[in-house]
């Protein structure tokens, strides 16, 4: 039986513990039913892999839906696809979790459920999939605390291609409260990586000291990751003001007046392209930095 408890057991208890979130996530309106069938399984993948991971994943899951609930009422005059709660669907968790559960599950075939600490000595691949999941969360929960604070902003937003000034809700648009939003979010994300790995990860003293590495790292991805979602917001995503609805929408129409972008991807098609481009650097630095 390995340091984590065992496999089947880390398996029974994500099980148990991730349906109960999934009930309550539901009840809350945080998600909806068919988000239960991805967030679940996705919550398995990363516990049989290691609690770190699993950790990761419910942080990203507890702060993002707390601060999307953070100023609900201006959000609902800003945003045409508002929902009470910040409700996410299939869709969106699969954006979300789609490539950690992936990279989760190779490391878990790798290590065979073993935590093993940032180490390219002891294994370059290993330490480029752990990178990767840590990216992948800083990248998602500074996406997510970046718009979901930054709309709230009382300065204005500036698109990042030209920094010209822009209406709140525009596709691209950044401001100095979302960017440190962005850069405080993936900071949480690693300063829990590394809490719980001190506490379940045995590491040699040298390599021990520097999984704290981390923590500036996952800030900086969670910086990244939100300026390249930005990037692809600004350009390749539709944004448009309706004069009816009075508000930025992400469709064209015969009352829609273009603000930026092109119709190629939606915003979960503009997550996950972030997302794969921030895992993939983290990734990459994690092979040189530990």
């Amino acid at each position: 039986m390995d340091q984590g408890g065992g496999v089947w057991i880390r398996g029974a208890v994500a099980v148990a513990a991730g349906g109960a979130i999934a009930a309550r996530a539901v009840r809350r309106k945080s998600v909806d039913y068919t988000a239960v069938f991805v967030g679940v399984p996705a919550m398995v993948a990363h516990t049989v892999a290691g609690y770190r991971f699993a950790g990761l994943l419910l942080v990203f899951f507890f702060t993002a839906s707390r601060v999307t609930r953070v100023g609900e009422a201006r959000k609902r005059a800003l945003d045409p696809e508002f929902k009470e709660g910040g409700q996410r669907n299939w869709k969106q968790v699969l954006s979300n979790s789609g490539i950690a559960t992936v990279l989760a599950v190779l490391i878990t075939l790798i290590t065979g459920g073993k935590d093993r600490c940032l180490d390219s000595k002891e294994s370059d691949l290993v330490t480029a999939l752990i990178g990767g999941v840590i990216g992948h969360y800083s990248c998602c929960n500074g996406d997510t605390w970046s718009s979901e604070l930054g709309i709230l902003s009382k300065s204005e937003p500036r698109i990042i291609t030209t920094f010209k000034r822009v209406r709140k809700g525009t596709n691209g648009g950044v401001t100095i409260d979302g960017l440190l939003a962005a850069a405080a979010a993936g900071c949480s994300i690693g300063l829990a990586f590394v809490l719980i790995g001190f506490l379940t990860t045995q590491c040699a003293s040298d390599v021990f000291w520097r999984q704290l590495l981390v923590i500036p790292l996952a800030t900086a991805a969670g910086l990244c990751g939100s300026l390249i979602d930005s990037l692809l917001g600004a350009t390749v995503q539709y944004s448009g003001y309706c004069s009816v609805r009075k508000k930025v929408v992400g469709v064209d129409g015969p009352t829609v007046r273009r603000i930026s972008g092109m119709n190629i991807l939606d915003n979960n098609g503009v997550n996950v392209v972030s997302v794969f481009f921030t895992t993939l650097l983290t990734a990459f630095a994690c092979t040189f930095i530990f």
